[in-house]
């Protein structure tokens, strides 16, 4: 299971994407038993033997170069940030280290609860929001308890709270394939972070969704998204999130939502901001 076949599994889905006949390739007469292309058309491309193609999938060539990777890269038509994380599962097979548990510095949680006037969360490499300002505790959680010890982690909620996701993001499916992206690179980094495999376990077992869309492997960088929320009380808004990584770099960063100046978004969530006043007292 994910991570210690991560490197293979995302090399496989990724070839399962191209067509013979993409990079001029025969399709020859054997019967194809698998969607895309097969590993001993890749590794020539990429000028390395059959054998080398397949320890590498199988998780057992740790020396692995950057220079074949770029290679591979370039076989199977990956963009930039799927290079990235190509180069980041490289890293993880070469050396394997137990993350620490994740703590929020109270540093942290004075910045999120210093934005007045828009969403802003302290978010952890699993997904767990470690803190939220009640902006985003209005618009992301508000059948959560605000000042309970224990806060939601936006990815279960998204799988499995699928009446208030579906609700919430006008387009759940991409919400729903950032949040996979997000745990594909937490993955990459923090291989020894059972929490996190532990999660990924849970998801594949309770949530069909996700099984389905853990074998496409979506990559991004998360770092700004702009999508549409859909607030009971005040509308539908087009807001941009802004990953801040904190600078320890331990997976931890602040998304803070925005609304483009003068935008209908932006007086929504104003109006958003004034509820969240009242309800304050």
């Amino acid at each position: 299971m994910y991570p210690g076949s991560a490197l293979g599994e995302f090399l496989r889905s990724r070839r399962a994407r191209l067509q013979p006949e993409e990079l001029g390739l025969s399709l020859g007469v054997r019967r194809r038993r698998v969607a895309g292309l097969r590993r001993e058309e890749v590794a020539p491309l990429a000028g390395v033997s059959v054998g080398y193609y397949t320890r590498l999938e199988q998780g057992q060539s740790p020396n692995v170069s950057d220079e074949v990777l770029d290679a591979i890269a370039r076989v199977l038509r990956l963009d930039e940030d799927e290079v990235a994380h190509l180069h980041r599962l490289a890293r993880v097979a070469r050396a394997r280290e137990r993350s620490r548990p994740e703590r929020l510095r109270p540093g942290i949680k004075l910045m999120v609860d210093s934005f007045a006037g828009v969403p802003a969360i302290a978010v952890g490499r699993r997904g767990d929001i470690l803190a939220w300002n009640r902006m985003a505790h209005a618009l992301l959680g508000p059948h959560w308890d605000y000042d309970g010890e224990k806060k939601p982690n936006f990815v279960l909620m998204d799988f499995l709270e699928m009446d208030f996701a579906r609700e919430l993001y006008v387009d759940w499916e991409q919400k729903a394939r950032d949040d996979i992206a997000y745990l594909e690179g937490s993955i990459a980094r923090f291989p020894g972070d059972e929490e996190l495999t532990g999660l990924i376990d849970e998801l594949l077992l309770l949530s069909p969704d996700f099984r389905t869309m853990w074998t496409e492997h979506p990559v991004s960088n998360c770092a700004s998204i702009s999508r549409d929320y859909r607030h009971r009380e005040v509308g539908v808004m087009t807001l941009t999130a802004e990953l801040l990584r904190t600078p320890d770099d331990e997976g931890q960063g602040v998304t803070v939502f925005q609304a483009e100046p003068g935008s209908p978004s932006a007086e929504r969530l104003r109006r958003l901001a004034e509820l969240v006043d009242a309800a304050a007292g």
